[in-house]
């Protein structure tokens, strides 16, 4: 139609026989132009398959319906539109993804065209203008650092190396529970007591030494690592309304943003001057592999230029970085939600208790097993305790530490599900609400472990209905290293005290409601922390 209205124009209406004015034939010319460029854009849009989508309101579109946890929010407007879904947050296009086949289009079929990731105001100032290997733009940088993390941080031989240190926290932190059993009925803080392992093995292994101690410095830092991971994954509205960037100018926020990056860079400038300065970089050759931590490790990249591919200082920093970034907040979240839906679950306690205990009384009769006076659970324990990997299994299915995914963006016109999704479309993968699709699990929302007892089903990145740690190029690459701290610890905790929790008037119980209400940001931790009243197993079995 708008063709034949164009066709149809009563050219005589110009008066063009009558010499008009240059202004007059630019007017028309240019009505024309925009007529064409109108049909264009409606024909274009109307040819797209485009997903489908809720209704959006003016200059916001669908932001007003992400609520405080988007992860729930887009459950459940997938289950009224579809496992894809287009939403618009402000001006920026996202397609929310929440089945196991539509996140496998993204994550391998069209991998590369969805090897980006958005911009971000909180991470372009954390993590160093994105020169960490998290949100580093896909290239021969992030490449190179990938191949770091990859083949000298994070391998498998290199996790194994720091088994002791994992050991060693271990202990101490059941020793600290241990001396609490002493005061009967008195809870313990576990998700306190969790923070605080993943904080000390990741310092250890990361920098060489602890933070966690009581003097003043070692205060800051804890606080600025809280810092840190709030601001990581809160929300900033200039990154979907550009026009609106100058309110995080006027609340603050751009402020807190830039002095903890700044903060934190003059934590690592000292730490990498004091490895220096120690003359570690002279040593390193001849020190055994146990010794070394994550910059001493860069260092020595950087010096020999291992790579053919030169390191600067801000590159070292910024995958230290990347380290308390993704290795304290998520490794502690799944201990603390193992650890709950256990208490949860009695049966499943009972289960897992008899499990790790009947492992350690196996081992320490082994003439060949590396064995200990105290009885304490090393990671040779670890292989003959099928149903603790399934705890962890259901743990990460029903809470993914970061229920979606850090965003992605298309670079290049895909086709996802079926419909046309666009270049320059971001991309939500919704790990929690694919963990909880009744087509692909029985019972989605029951804790039950025994279902991965005879399944192949992991978390590693392979099997799109279980990623809580994403798949692909971008796929987490601290996996081994995440669930080694993970596996130790709650062992431990499960091996050495029965638990119990405390009833409304002060009494223990084994079972009762607990309250797993979820915090909000990239993270999701339980909003309370977790509380439970231990009792010395070995107490228990001299009485």
């Amino acid at each position: 139609m708008l063709q034949m209205f164009i066709m149809q124009l009563n050219i005589s209406s110009l008066n063009l026989s009558a010499s008009p004015s240059p202004f007059t034939i630019i007017a028309a010319i240019t009505f024309i132009i925009l007529l064409y460029k109108l049909w264009f854009s409606v024909t274009s849009t109307t040819k797209k398959n485009l997903p489908p989508s809720p209704p959006t309101l003016p200059f916001i579109g669908n932001l007003h319906q992400l609520g405080s946890h988007p992860h729930r929010t887009l459950h459940a407007l997938s289950r009224r539109h579809g496992p894809v879904m287009l939403l618009r947050l402000g001006s920026a296009p996202v397609l929310v993804v929440s089945s196991a086949d539509a996140a496998s289009e993204i994550m391998k079929t069209h991998d590369l065209a969805f090897s980006n990731r958005p911009e971000s105001t909180a991470f372009e100032k954390l993590l160093y203008n994105y020169r960490d290997v998290s949100t580093a733009p896909y290239g021969e940088y992030w490449r190179q650092t990938k191949s770091i993390c990859v083949l000298h941080l994070l391998s498998s031989k290199r996790v194994q190396s720091f088994r002791a240190v994992r050991e060693e926290e271990t202990r101490l932190m059941v020793e600290k529970i241990r001396k609490s059993s002493y005061l009967i009925g008195k809870a313990v803080n576990l998700s306190e007591l969790f923070a605080e392992l993943t904080n000390d093995v990741v310092c250890r292994v990361a920098l060489g030494r602890k933070y966690s101690d009581d003097g003043d410095s070692e205060r800051r830092f804890k606080e600025l690592l809280g810092e840190f991971v709030e601001l990581l994954g809160g929300f900033i509205i200039g990154d979907y309304i550009p026009k609106l960037a100058w309110l995080s100018r006027v609340n603050g926020l751009d402020g807190r943003i830039k002095k903890v990056a700044k903060e934190f860079d003059e934590f690592l400038e000292d730490v990498v001057q004091e490895h220096m300065e120690n003359n570690i970089i002279e040593r390193i050759n001849e020190s055994i592999e146990d010794q070394k931590d994550f910059v001493d490790i860069l260092l020595w990249i950087q010096r020999e230029n291992l790579l053919g591919f030169p390191i600067d200082r801000t590159c070292i920093k910024a995958l230290v970085l990347d380290m308390f970034a993704a290795g304290t907040d998520t490794t502690y979240t799944v201990l603390e939600w193992a650890m709950t839906e256990l208490l949860r679950h009695p049966n499943a306690m009972k289960k897992l208790q008899n499990e790790v205990r009947t492992a350690i009384l196996h081992k320490i009769s082994d003439n060949n097993a590396h064995k200990t006076d105290d009885n304490y659970i090393t990671e040779d324990h670890l292989d003959k305790m099928p149903y603790l990997k399934a705890v962890f299994k259901e743990t990460l299915r029903l809470h993914p530490p970061i229920p979606l995914l850090i965003p992605r963006v298309s670079n290049q016109d895909v086709k996802i599900g079926g419909y046309d999704v666009v270049s320059g479309c971001r991309a939500f993968i919704n790990a929690w609400a694919i963990g909880r699709d009744p087509a692909v699990w029985d019972e989605p929302d029951k804790f039950e472990p025994d279902r991965f007892l005879n399944s192949s089903v992991d978390y590693k990145g392979h099997d799109y209905q279980l990623i809580p740690f994403g798949a692909g190029r971008r796929g987490c690459p601290g996996i081994l290293f995440a669930m080694a701290v993970n596996e130790i610890a709650l062992a431990s905790v499960v091996h050495k005290f029965d638990w119990a929790l405390l009833g409304p008037g002060g009494d223990q119980k084994e079972e009762g409601i607990l309250d797993i209400t979820e915090t909000s940001g990239l993270t999701v931790h339980r909003k309370f922390p977790l509380m439970a009243v231990p009792t010395d197993y070995a107490t228990l079995c001299s009485h």
